[in-house]
């Protein structure tokens, strides 16, 4: 027997068998029952020795055990408390290389180390979705520092909207979006969705990653493109150097974008060694999914489901007016502990009765732009409404047309209203003007007139350079020259007479000749009549 032990222990000293656990309880027992009787242990030499006038004795058998039941209670033993807290279960899915001290990433860390604001301030804004998404990256079995990218991208804001045109929680370009299936219409933007852009967010990285083969390259491909990562890359072998991203020549976003993360997941593995606090956030799903099978009005949403508006419109920020989109998708995210109730209330309410309606009749002069332009909706929802086959509409004619419940500005998340509130917010040492949109005007042309940033002026209005300016668009530009309340500008082409100098026609127009020469980029003081040069004028200012 001894030698058996001996063998068994051999074979597996590492991690010794349920069998070999019980075989060596066994001879415990048995040994510790012969030093009690009094009995010598003997050599093995001794062993061989035949034994002299040995008292024999009952063998008591030993009654068999159940190694199933000991397996069970090992496992019972051994099993992990449940995880509570988000932040626990993200530290045991990280999977970068968190011991990486190259000196960006250390930067970064003395960032973060003294602003402990910002990690209370995301820790409150990722709560709602943080279940939800390290439900996602668990299933695709990435690294869960992917988790935690929003936190670079947007501060979990999922409203954010950058000067670039990216949109959401995981800041996706207008064309990435439409490629990984992101609607972007009138009434929704699926950037924002959470559900969908985490999916789409999470598939992409996935994708990524198999064309890099390394998770730093895809993190730093999802920030500035993959041709761009793949040219870099490319350099850098045609030159005999290291390929990987802290080699690589990237844009200097991209440079410090890694290394946020990477900062970010060494805190997650262990705040207190950088002395920032994380507030739990509970390991339990925080939304659900209810389907609406239809338009459904967000202020009637938020009667039923008895959650208040704002708080739905942060649950469904893909949502950019007062009802849910037409074309879908159809479905809301609602606190799970109001879903049952939601879907008994709505199932209740008749499909009519989700949508308010107003009867309007035809007049002269009335297109169905006019129409919809006059109620802040669309013509491809009047014709559906209203089962028409072409644009044509006659005086008299009644149409049915769908109205908010409430006022407008009580849906104070919509597109609209979130321009609205950004347009409203002052600026520090500026004055507000508004400025209505003209035929060819542009950022370019606008910020140029008001010596201001093409950024500045996009941010101001809750835009991006990107995005089409229409004419009679409202904006507001934030001057540091004092502008009247009520200032409206316009722009003025200006034919020079005789006499005229650039002194003279800014006294005019009530205007300065810095501005008049970056209007008209002129090379010099000199004008001469008959030129044409171009004004930007507060009509209600001047003098002319």
């Amino acid at each position: 027997m001894p030698e058996a032990v001996d063998r068994n222990m051999t074979t597996q000293p590492d991690r010794p068998s349920v069998e070999t656990k019980l075989l060596t309880r066994v001879i415990g027992v048995t040994t510790m029952a012969l030093v009690l009787s009094g009995c010598q242990s003997l050599t093995l030499q001794d062993a061989q020795k035949p034994a002299p006038e040995m008292v024999t004795e009952k063998v008591i058998p030993v009654e068999p055990v159940d190694s199933s039941r000991i397996e069970q209670k090992v496992e019972e033993t051994e099993q992990e408390v449940p995880v509570t807290d988000l932040w626990v279960r993200t530290r045991q899915g990280l999977g970068l290389n968190l011991d990486n001290n190259d000196q960006r990433i250390l930067a970064e860390l003395r960032w973060y180390r003294n602003n402990q604001t910002f990690f209370d301030r995301v820790t409150e804004r990722a709560s709602p979705y943080l279940y939800f998404i390290i439900q996602e990256a668990e299933k695709r079995d990435v690294p869960l520092e992917l988790a935690l990218l929003p936190v670079v991208e947007s501060t979990y804001d999922p409203f954010a909207y950058s000067h670039a045109g990216a949109s959401g929680l995981w800041q996706f370009m207008p064309a990435t979006g439409e490629h990984y299936g992101l609607k972007q219409n009138w009434w929704y933007d699926g950037r924002r969705d959470i559900v969908a852009a985490t999916r789409a967010a999470l598939d992409y990285l996935v994708n990524l990653n198999k064309m890099f083969n390394d998770w730093e390259l895809a993190l730093a491909a999802f920030n500035s493109g993959p041709g761009r990562v793949l040219g870099a890359v490319k350099k850098n072998r045609k030159l005999k150097k290291p390929t990987d991203f802290w080699a690589l020549d990237l844009p200097k976003e991209t440079t410090a974008y890694v290394p946020k993360l990477v900062a970010l997941g060494k805190i997650i593995r262990n705040p207190e060694k950088f002395g920032v606090k994380l507030k739990p956030v509970i390991n339990k799903p925080y939304f659900a999914k209810v389907k609406t099978d239809g338009q459904l009005d967000m202020a009637k949403a938020a009667r039923l489901s008895t959650v208040p508006l704002d708080k739905l419109y942060k649950l469904n920020p893909g949502i950019n007016r007062w009802s849910t989109p037409p074309s879908g998708p159809h479905y809301l995210l609602v606190p799970i502990a109001k879903a049952q109730g939601f879907r008994t209330q709505l199932a209740e309410l008749p499909m009519e009765k989700r949508l308010q309606w107003r009867r309007y009749s035809v007049e002269s002069g009335d297109s169905l732009l006019r129409i919809a332009n006059n109620f802040r909706t669309q013509v491809k929802l009047i014709k559906e409404v209203n089962k028409l086959d072409s644009n044509i509409i006659r005086i008299g004619q009644n149409l049915l047309i769908p109205v908010p419940a409430r006022n407008r500005e009580e849906y104070s998340l919509t597109s609209n209203q979130r321009r609205i509130t950004r347009q409203s917010r002052k600026v520090s040492g500026r004055h507000r003007m508004k400025y209505q949109v003209q035929s060819g005007d542009s950022f370019w042309t606008i910020a140029r007139k008001y010596n201001t940033g093409v950024n500045e002026l996009a941010r101001w209005n809750n835009l991006s350079p990107r995005d089409m300016l229409k004419i009679g668009q409202k904006l507001v530009v934030w001057t540091k020259t004092a502008a009247t309340k009520d200032s409206v500008v316009r722009k003025v082409r200006y034919k020079v007479r005789e006499g005229d100098s650039l002194a003279r026609i800014a006294d005019k127009f009530n205007v300065n000749v810095g501005q008049l020469k970056v209007w008209n980029s002129f090379d010099s003081k000199y004008i001469h009549p008959g030129q044409m040069i171009t004004l930007f004028v507060d009509v209600t200012r001047s003098s002319r």
